[in-house]
């Protein structure tokens, strides 16, 4: 589906008001599989794309075409090429730093927003990635990891099996936060997280694959070019300080993901004008609609059944 100038490979389900599900990384529509058809018979048109440089949507080559505006535009342009006029987003790690984003930047085009693991943040008064890595020298940061380009890049595509087993089971509810923070002693991030025993429960091993084959054929530079526009994202909002949030919002995440860790929910208070609530979902870690599949579900068409959807 050609949207914003990219080619979009879309997952779709169900008719009635749109819900747009965005996944972050490293990902795939493919991670909502479990939503997809819980909203069609909860009686929603849920679409789920592969974002922009991952699965088999366009990788454009230039890191500057990551940018969150570009991101933003895509959702916008899907919503247009869908003839969708308004919609839901919801929005997963990364995807909710679009969804979010999405909500700052075209309102009239949302019934509401949910963010899931990344709650809204701010506008900060310093360039992210930056002010990080002056007030912690000699720390390994997996975001700083990812500035310098194709070094991450080679690191997570040097064996993509081992990539993708270990993120997706060490930052699962009941393990560790596997090597996003540490003493920078020249490791890189795969290496600094745990090999896992076995799978856990909520994904099988043709599950993985999935994730698996697609990042072997693509590679991971797609995905790690979003974090490397993120000071250029601080750079081009300054339009965007003190915006907050005013469609309906909504955040899930696993009372156990570690981004919640580092940025809690409590930072919303006062920023979403219209806020429906917190689910935060025992047992749960980052991926958490895939990890509890049904709580999400069940949080999600809450909300959804909660909104005026007729406009």
């Amino acid at each position: 589906m050609r949207a914003n100038g990219i080619d979009l490979h879309v997952l779709e389900a169900g008719v009635g008001p749109a819900v747009v599900l965005l996944h972050g990384f490293p990902e795939l529509a493919y991670s909502w599989r479990h939503q997809l058809p819980a909203l069609a018979d909860a009686g929603y048109r849920a679409v789920a794309p592969d974002m922009r440089g991952y699965g088999r949507s366009s990788r454009p080559e230039e890191v500057s075409a990551y940018g969150l505006d570009d991101l933003c535009g895509d959702v916008v342009g899907l919503l247009d090429a869908l003839a969708i006029d308004k919609a839901v987003v919801v929005g997963h790690d990364w995807g909710a730093m679009v969804a979010w984003g999405v909500a700052l930047r075209t309102p009239g085009r949302l019934h509401g927003v949910v963010g899931m693991s990344v709650p809204f943040i701010p506008r900060p008064t310093r360039p992210p990635v930056a002010n990080f890595e002056a007030r912690n020298p000699g720390v390994f940061f997996y975001i700083s990891y990812f500035q310098a380009p194709g070094v991450a890049d080679a690191d997570l595509g040097a064996d993509p099996r081992t990539t993708v087993t270990r993120i997706l089971t060490a930052w699962a509810g009941g393990s560790s936060e596997g090597g996003v923070l540490g003493p920078d002693d020249g490791r890189g991030l795969v290496e600094r997280i745990p090999e896992p025993g076995a799978l856990p429960t909520w994904i099988t091993q043709e599950e993985l694959d999935v994730y698996v084959t697609e990042f072997a054929r693509t590679g991971f530079t797609g995905g790690i070019n979003w974090y490397r526009n993120m000071d250029r994202n601080w750079e081009r909002s300054a339009h965007l300080a003190g915006a907050k949030v005013e469609v309906p919002a909504f955040f899930i995440a696993g009372a156990l993901d570690g981004a919640i860790r580092m940025w809690s929910p409590e930072r919303m208070e006062g920023w979403l004008l219209d806020p429906r609530g917190t689910v935060l979902v025992e047992g749960a870690g980052h991926w958490v609609q895939q990890e509890q599949p049904a709580e999400v579900n069940t949080a999600l068409v809450g909300f959804l059944d909660g909104l005026d959807l007729g406009g």
